[in-house]
């Protein structure tokens, strides 16, 4: 694992949800290679779990279900009886499919419990924390390039997205007084285990879906999470300065640009 930061995250304690796997394990891995001194990661599955702590050396874990209400806060209390956090990523959520034709109250609660409902919950507890110690600190959303429109089939997931980033801008306003830096990363399509699963088996596009996927696109390849995580790392760290209130777009097409 490269250290394209150095030390960047040197000595710094960090929370990051969906932990387990995917984007949020790799930014795991890109937090230790930069000098991260803690960092805790939370899932659901304790098969995964043990997984990525055999990976990570040191690397401690929490379990909750982020769709029970009760859960952020108890995951908060968990982390913080154990020291201090320093950085906050909010990389878990669910990646349904439903549009108006097909939506339900069920799928709209569920999304929006796990990726909009979590996150602010798990924020509010790490802005207090932060704010009671009197530290600065940085606050990392994973959200996502639907969050400008979505296709019509993620009409409620890119619903919770953009809520996400609504709650990523007002946070970083509320919050630049004291210190706490907010920002989100709009993510591409990524070829990741959640999103193989999706499309090789539950929309059945087989098990070469990425390379059908990537030959349409403009450099012949899918977001890697390897880049999620390095500029995740960049967020968290000093390295960003004053830098809060952004919602960068990091995907291979521009918003507003004819395609």
């Amino acid at each position: 694992m490269t250290a394209p930061f150095g030390q960047s995250l040197l000595g710094k304690a960090v929370l990051i949800t969906g932990g387990f796997q995917g984007v949020g394990l790799e930014i795991a891995r890109h937090a230790q290679a930069n000098g991260a001194g803690r960092i805790v990661l939370a899932g659901r599955d304790a098969g995964k779990g043990e997984r990525a702590k055999g990976e990570i050396p040191g690397v401690e874990l929490v379990f909750g279900e982020l769709g029970d209400p009760e859960t952020p806060a108890r995951l908060m209390e968990e982390v913080l009886a154990n020291g201090p956090l320093d950085g906050l990523v909010n990389a878990a959520g669910l990646t349904d499919r439903a549009s108006f034709t097909d939506g339900t109250v069920a799928i709209w609660d569920k999304l929006f419990a796990v990726n909009a409902r979590a996150p602010f919950l798990l924020m509010s507890a790490m802005i207090a924390h932060l704010r009671e110690r009197k530290a600065p600190g940085s606050i990392v959303n994973i959200q996502s390039m639907n969050a400008h429109c979505g296709t019509p089939e993620l009409a409620i997931y890119s619903a919770s997205k953009g809520a996400l980033a609504t709650l990523t801008r007002n946070a970083a306003n509320a919050h630049v007084a004291d210190r706490i830096r907010v920002n989100g990363i709009n993510m591409g399509w990524a070829a990741t285990e959640a999103e193989q699963n999706m499309q090789a088996h539950i929309l059945g596009k087989g098990e070469d879906w990425v390379q059908q996927a990537a030959g349409k696109l403009p450099l012949g390849r899918l977001l890697e999470a390897s880049e999620v995580a390095r500029l995740a790392v960049y967020l968290l760290s000093d390295l960003s300065g004053l830098q809060t209130g952004t919602s960068i777009d990091l995907e291979q097409w521009v918003v507003g640009a004819p395609r």
